[in-house]
């Protein structure tokens, strides 16, 4: 049965009183271990991901000034391992997409765009970006064996990895075999002001969930959630948060989120619902601008090598590369990309769609922002 919020509220606090008398125990999200041979090139288990050349002139400039609009504790895990593969140092610039976009335009107009490599979620983000020149076209070692949904503009940028969007709920306040099973779960009765959301104009996360729920889930199905009286947060991270501190008892979240956030014991699982997860996506390119290049390369080519790939895997998001396994998160094992369960909508239809499916929600919804 649904636990009594209010004795979950006090177990919370409980716990945190406690975790202030002794260091809290995180669990390592990757397990970066790894055979690395550095004596011909940059080899990582068995596999050869730059030749000796390319590792002398990359460790030469030794760091690189990356741009992300990915979540920060999930960057900062891949700039880890890199760092530690590589011995290159990456210095971090990190911004939500959308303030992201801003400032790379800004300083690539000024003529001073500081990064040497950009990562955005958003193929309109993207677009924007290789439009004003902002990128350079660099083909990575397995360029000819990539498909067009990863390799974009002859290797103006790549898409890299998909997160992938579903809901959680909160382990202290909701049993396992109560919590939904599916989307259509969550407009049943007993979640009516009780779900946490956030609004649709958050990023292309927020546009691609609900392209999704509006292609997938039938119609009624938004309307009837928004009956529910949600609350609506202006991120998935907030949303999450609230979650986690038990404000709410089930939100839509991202899995590697959940992942990082349960890492941190936090009581939060995720679902894979019956009609599966919105996967959104994540590009990487070298910038024109860029001055520390080879290291530049190098990072590239980390990111689509089966190591990088793997720690993506290891977060919580779905690797590009389709000779990576899913991940297996929180004891659960992530669909195939054939299963069905694991849905990307073609950017250039959530393009077209975006402007007329927010109009949409933010009228089902009473948002204005």
């Amino acid at each position: 049965m649904r636990k009594i919020r209010i004795l979950a509220s006090l177990a919370v606090a409980g716990s945190l009183v406690a975790a202030g008398c002794a260091p809290p125990q995180f669990t390592p999200v990757v397990d970066s271990s790894a055979e690395v041979d550095t004596s011909d090139g940059l080899v990582i288990n068995g596999e050869r991901i730059a030749d000796a050349e390319e590792l002398a002139a990359a460790k030469e400039e030794g760091r690189i000034s990356l741009y992300s609009g990915y979540v920060e504790n999930s960057e900062k895990e891949v700039i880890k391992v890199f760092e530690e593969d590589t011995g290159i140092k990456v210095d971090l610039v990190r911004l939500v997409p959308n303030r992201l976009s801003e400032r790379v335009l800004s300083e690539q107009g000024a003529g001073r765009l500081g990064a040497d490599v950009v990562r955005t979620s958003d193929f309109d983000i993207a677009s924007r970006m290789r439009e004003a020149g902002v990128f350079q076209s660099y083909e990575v070692a397995d360029y000819d064996n990539m498909d067009e949904t990863v390799r974009y503009f002859d290797g103006d940028f790549y898409r890299v990895f998909n997160p992938l969007y579903t809901f959680a709920y909160n382990t202290a306040l909701v049993d396992e075999e109560d919590a939904p099973k599916s989307w259509h779960d969550l407009n049943d009765e007993q979640w009516k002001d009780d779900l946490g959301i956030t609004q649709v104009g958050a990023g292309g996360s927020s546009l691609t969930l609900n392209r999704f729920q509006e292609q997938n889930l039938g119609e009624d199905f938004l309307p009837t959630l928004a009956d529910q009286n949600p609350r609506i947060f202006d991120s998935s991270s907030a949303a999450l948060e609230s979650l986690a501190r038990g404000e709410i008892p089930v939100a839509t979240a991202v899995v590697s989120s959940v992942n990082i956030a349960a890492s941190k014991n936090a009581p939060v699982n995720f679902v894979i619902p019956e009609e599966g997860m919105a996967a959104y996506d994540y590009f990487v390119g070298m910038t024109d601008a860029a001055v520390n290049t080879d290291a530049a390369e190098l990072f590239l080519e980390w990111n689509l090598s089966k190591r990088g790939q793997d720690v993506f895997r290891q977060i919580g998001e779905f690797p590009a590369r389709g000779d990576v396994e899913p991940p297996e998160i929180l004891s659960q094992q992530l669909p195939t990309a054939d299963s069905g369960k694991i849905v990307r909508i073609d950017p250039e239809v959530l393009i077209a769609a975006a402007e007329g499916d927010q109009q949409r929600w933010n009228g089902l919804f009473g948002y204005l922002g």
